[in-house]
């Protein structure tokens, strides 16, 4: 994910010039300064460095200084840092300052030409080659034992080279080539020893297919599969994917084991595996009266590599996990592979503003495929849900919106479930694991579920009003659409004669007018008619008001759909401001408290 900052409405224009070059582009602003942005952020140096240590790349339309001084406390590995552009607000200069061989320079070139101007590249390579060698195109990688430093300072120094194997993307390349040069640089899927003249790539073309026994450990997974590419002569970065069947796309320990290789895992359904038995060395019908295949991982690195592919080292075993490597001519891409483990990231956007949004809202909305939720709540989301699959829902809808969520996923797309507030405060959250408890859908079971908390209504108002819930605190919704009427009033009574504070949620609609009343009948009969209560109405959105009423004075009237009505407990007080201001508190401690035991 590519994050375009901009300080200035200047900046803006350019960044959106440049987000339609970038798939995966968000444009960031601070929220007191520019509107429009897809992400608000308060403090920049903070946001930059959050950005930054999550690994994404950053173009600054702003002073190369800044970004330099911010950054820098963080500079420790540049193998392993984003890239990171400097922009002239006014679109006159881009300056790779970070990650010129990571993806920077290329960057900063696309940047430059929608731009029309030159880029700002001083890497030496690139400048006296036309290549970054250490930075090769999706599908090879550079051989951990290959000195790149030197390697390259020789070449610098006028020393030649030749090429090893099929490299097609140095074909543009201006090396000084001499096919009897000492140096080489070699196009190869084994592990080579480490040699200075010597400059070595592995092209993508492996697969390994990997099974295991439920609840096999990382490390036997992980050391079975270095062991066997040793044994077998194969470089770690020849292999493109880890594959296994569907069944296993949630297994703990291979997911740890692919993150510790750093790999993708991606599965086929056993169908798609018992079309590979004919090629298999080893099939079995242990296995495939199992799960339906005669065999996993011989058989998923054979589906991983295509029709052209072949098996270039049967199935090797653990005590508890299986491995097999397949190989293919062409380069792996692993999108095209099998499928992705989906995820669903059940977002709670709390009122809708986006500099309330919680960071990780923010990033994980940005990486779905998909957004699902009711259509004002996606509305909401503004440029955020800009270039994404939208499935809206009406109010009412609630089970459609999560099982078409929880389908989504399970096909291997990033999904975002959309709610207001809190996900897990009278919100989808509940209903979501209910469906995956019941649901009867293995598949769903297996899908990668995240948890975004957000801004509950009950928080904002505190927040406006002053700090009602300093102290113990309870909420209550007052629809009876979902719990009988008795057991609302039952709890009711209950906060009333534990004195807490009560937030009371969907308080009235068109039909329901009448629990409100009661609700405060019953708080009455334990706490003072003068008790504070605040009435927040369209909480952090467009029309905002706050209204400070007492709960002798409190009518059905006052309220509708959209407010929270917020109760204090006996103990609360409300006060107003010299301006005018009201605002309501709980103290921290009970009434018959010492004073001393207060601070």
């Amino acid at each position: 994910m590519t994050a375009l900052i901009t300080l200035t409405a200047g900046g803006l224009e350019i960044a959106r010039r440049l987000k339609p070059l970038l798939p995966d582009a968000a444009i960031h602003a601070p929220s007191c300064r520019v509107t429009g942005a897809d992400v608000a952020f308060d403090k920049l140096a903070d946001h930059l460095r959050t950005l930054f240590q999550a690994g994404e790349p950053i173009i600054g339309l702003c002073a190369a200084g800044a970004l330099i001084r911010i950054l820098a406390p963080l500079l420790a590995d540049k193998r392993t840092e984003p890239a990171v552009l400097a922009v002239a607000e006014d679109g006159s200069a881009v300056v790779p300052l970070l990650g010129g061989h990571h993806g920077a320079n290329d960057l900063a070139r696309q940047v430059a030409q929608a731009l029309g101007i030159a880029p700002a590249i001083t890497t030496a390579g690139d400048l006296r080659f036309g290549v970054a060698l250490d930075d090769p195109p999706a599908g090879w990688r550079l051989s951990e034992a290959s000195d790149y430093k030197g390697f390259m300072a020789d070449l610098l120094g006028g020393q030649t080279v030749r090429i090893d194997g099929d490299l097609p993307w140095l074909a543009e390349a201006e090396l000084p080539l001499d096919p009897a040069a000492h140096k080489a640089i070699v196009a190869s899927t084994r592990a080579l020893p480490a040699d200075p003249d010597r400059l070595v790539f592995h092209p993508a073309t492996l697969a390994i297919g990997v099974g295991c026994e439920r609840g096999a450990e990382a490390a036997e997974i992980e050391a079975l599969i270095r062991d066997t590419l040793a044994e077998a002569g194969l470089a770690l970065e020849a292999v493109a994917a880890l594959v296994t069947v569907d069944l296993k796309a949630d297994e703990a320990g291979l997911q740890a084991a692919a993150q510790a290789l750093g790999l993708p895992l991606r599965v086929f359904d056993p169908a798609t595996l018992e079309a590979e038995t004919p090629r298999l060395a080893n099939p079995s019908e242990v296995v495939f009266r199992e799960i339906g295949c005669h065999g996993v991982a011989e058989a998923a690195a054979l589906a991983a590599a295509g029709p052209g592919g072949r098996l270039i080292v049967e199935k090797h075993k653990s005590r508890r996990a299986t491995c097999a490597v397949a190989e293919t001519p062409d380069i792996l891409d692993p999108d095209r592979i099998g499928r992705r483990r989906g995820t669903l990231a059940l977002i709670g956007m709390g009122p809708g503003r986006a500099d309330w949004r919680a960071p990780e809202a923010d990033r994980l909305i940005a990486r779905a495929t998909d957004l699902v939720g009711y259509s004002l709540y996606i509305d909401l989301l503004g440029p955020a849900a800009a270039g994404k699959t939208r499935h809206d829902y009406k109010l009412g809808e609630e089970e459609l919106r999560v099982r078409a969520a929880l389908d989504l996923a399970a096909e291997g797309r990033d999904v975002a479930l959309i709610c207001s507030g809190d996900a897990g405060i009278y919100a989808m959250g509940s209903l979501l694991w209910e469906l995956v408890e019941r649901g009867g859908r293995p598949d769903w079971r297996r899908v990668e579920i995240t948890t975004v908390p957000g801004i509950s209504a009950m928080q904002a108002a505190a927040a406006r009003i002053g700090a009602p819930l300093g102290h113990d605190f309870c909420t209550i919704s007052l629809s009876d659409l979902m719990t009988p009427w008795p057991a609302i009033e039952k709890r009711i009574a209950a906060a009333g004669q534990g004195d807490f504070v009560v937030a009371f949620y969907n308080p009235v609609s068109q039909r329901r007018r009448s629990q409100l009343a009661r609700a405060r009948e019953i708080l009455l009969a334990h706490r003072p008619a003068a008790t504070p209560v605040v009435l927040g109405r369209n909480l952090g959105r467009e029309g905002e008001t706050l209204t400070v009423t007492t709960l002798g004075e409190l009518t059905v009237d006052m309220v509708d759909m959209l407010t929270l009505v917020l109760v204090g407990s006996s103990e609360s007080r409300a006060l107003v401001l010299g301006d005018g201001t009201p605002r309501v508190y709980t103290p921290r401690g009970y009434g018959d408290k010492p004073e001393a035991q207060r601070a």
